[in-house]
């Protein structure tokens, strides 16, 4: 019983240290806005006639 209790703080340590890091990157890390333009095909606009 007491390696399935490692195992069960194992994960939920693991967790632990994924939502922390995940909590971590949405406070510290800020997104740069940016302008992004792509090329269509004129074929494409007008669908396959």
């Amino acid at each position: 019983m007491p390696t399935l209790f490692r195992f069960v703080f194992f994960i939920g340590f693991l967790a632990a240290l994924g939502v922390g890091g995940m909590y971590a990157l949405t406070i510290f890390v800020e997104p740069e806005p940016r302008e992004i333009s792509q090329r269509i095909p004129t074929r494409d606009l007008f669908g396959n006639n």
